[in-house]
């Protein structure tokens, strides 16, 4: 299967512009509860994270862990400044979209209820160059990145992942499953950004669980906010000591 042009602009939620191929009763269905969840205004005061999984045919029990999971990200920023969160997914051939940008965990919840895994190849430079354009609108404080696969040239996405360093996005790369490609090449994107890799297993939903919320914690109320939510949980705390100078 030739590798998908990563240069190609990333799908939105707006039926306006990115129309769902016809009977694609799916992509209908994500383009409709996109379109029903509340957005958040770019004056909100929320810290923003962008959370981007690989959503290709393997991916189906770890997509539907983190659909179970999402909820704890908005629980630990409850008391910070909340948090705004903005979904980005792929899958198929070509096909990678996002949501809008959400503070409601319930409706998140549904919005990632209703899409399924397809197979395709990774699309990960797509997803960072989307990251990028929306920082470039407002800050965005963390990118959390959930795959287990790299089938794309690493180069390409260390120059992005560069370019998101500038602007202050931090990538959480957390690697399932043992490949080492993608292994190496998620090191260098949250090396490149200032932020961290954790690898876990499809079975450690606990960790997930961690990881997620130690990533939201960031994103919310910075290293502060990290490093308080690391006094008395543990994955915080190894998030926090895998990012360059202890997350200092």
């Amino acid at each position: 299967m030739a590798m998908n042009d990563s240069s190609k602009p990333l799908k939105t939620a707006n039926p306006a512009t990115a129309p769902a191929p016809a009977g694609s009763s799916a992509i209908d269905a994500f383009l409709g509860s996109a379109k029903r969840l509340a957005p958040v205004a770019d004056s909100d005061p929320r810290g923003r994270l962008v959370f981007a999984l690989d959503a290709t045919m393997s991916r189906q029990p770890t997509w539907d862990l983190a659909c179970r999971l999402q909820a704890d990200m908005f629980g630990a920023t409850a008391s910070l400044a909340g948090l705004a969160v903005q979904l980005v997914y792929f899958r198929g051939f070509d096909e990678c979209r996002s949501s809008r940008w959400v503070a409601d965990a319930a409706a998140l919840t549904s919005l990632m209820g209703r899409i399924d895994c397809r197979g395709g190849q990774t699309q990960i430079a797509r997803v960072l160059r989307h990251v990028r354009t929306e920082a470039g609108r407002t800050p965005v404080r963390a990118l959390v990145y959930v795959g287990d696969a790299m089938e794309e040239p690493v180069d390409e996405l260390c120059a992005v992942a560069g370019e998101l360093g500038l602007l202050g996005v931090k990538a959480f790369m957390f690697h399932e499953g043992a490949d080492a490609d993608a292994g190496r090449a998620f090191r260098e994107i949250a090396r490149l950004t200032g932020g961290a890799y954790a690898h876990f297993d499809a079975g450690a939903a606990g960790r997930l669980a961690g990881l997620l919320r130690a990533a939201a914690a960031y994103a919310s109320g910075g290293t502060v906010a990290l490093h308080r939510l690391a006094s008395r949980e543990g994955e915080a705390r190894r998030l926090l000591t895998a990012m360059p100078g202890g997350g200092r």
